[in-house]
């Protein structure tokens, strides 16, 4: 057994099987003596099961026919014989990242894995694996006393604000922890009397820690997001960008 301290790294790996045997029984042990890390360990574990089962059909549709690496090359023989080699190499590469994610590959396109853009990534995530959950769709409820404002403030790192919608219609349902590859991050839940689900996700910011709000449209999900004083806001719906952005200049004020 080692003496390290047992931090979020530990944590997320302990998700992921990413830790040795050792490490790993060293985090156990220590989740069985800490009801909070416990707590958010639980979390962490059904989030990634639910995202898992939303991309899941995603990730396994076939590669497109343009992306096979035999027709790849047979598009490039009128070509000189030089260019032939790394547009193979470059095939490659593509099918690979297929392999371990289909969607990556749409539109030739990677999506963004910083700042505010990757946040509003993120909370669309979030709301794909939750909003549509009529059974458990927070695991934190808001009638729990202090507890979802202590998960809150133990999930961003400091005193939480949790905005309050009721003017704009939607009551707050509650929330989770939800990972991401940026840390982890606040997942509260609004709904109104039509069935109309909102979510917002808060996190620290690495890149972005002060930037002005920007809408993002994701199929059906719009969005907007925006970072003040290193923390990253993302609010998500599937409703009208306009209406939206409204509720969002008014969590604004509130935090």
């Amino acid at each position: 057994m080692t003496n390290r301290p047992i931090n979020e790294d530990d944590l997320q790996a302990f998700v992921d099987g990413a830790l040795d045997a050792e490490r790993h029984q060293e985090v156990a042990a220590f989740l069985g003596t800490n009801k909070d890390a416990a707590k958010r360990v639980s979390a962490y574990q059904q989030g990634s099961t639910a995202l898992r089962s939303a991309l899941g059909p995603i990730a396994a549709e076939p590669i497109p026919s343009r992306l096979n690496l035999a027709n790849i090359i047979e598009k490039q023989r009128p070509a000189k014989r030089s260019r032939v080699a790394p547009m193979a190499a470059a095939a490659v590469i593509l099918l690979a990242i297929g392999a371990s994610g289909g969607w990556l590959l749409k539109g030739y396109s990677m999506p963004p894995t910083e700042g505010v853009a990757a946040l509003a990534q993120e909370a669309s995530a979030s709301y794909s694996a939750f909003a549509a959950d009529r059974l458990r769709p927070v695991e934190v409820r808001a009638d729990g006393g202090d507890d979802l404002k202590n998960l809150a403030s133990a999930t961003i790192g400091g005193p939480a604000i949790i905005p309050d919608l009721s003017k704009a219609g939607y009551r707050l349902m509650g929330g989770r922890v939800v990972p991401t590859p940026h840390g982890s991050g606040l997942m509260l839940m609004y709904d109104d009397d039509r069935g109309n689900r909102l979510v917002m996700l808060t996190r620290r910011m690495q890149v972005d820690q002060d930037k002005p709000m920007v809408a993002s449209d994701q199929h059906d999900i719009r969005g907007w997001s925006w970072a003040s004083n290193g923390l990253g806001y993302s609010l998500v719906g599937a409703i009208g960008s306009k209406y939206l952005h409204t509720i969002a200049d008014e969590i604004r004020s509130q935090i």
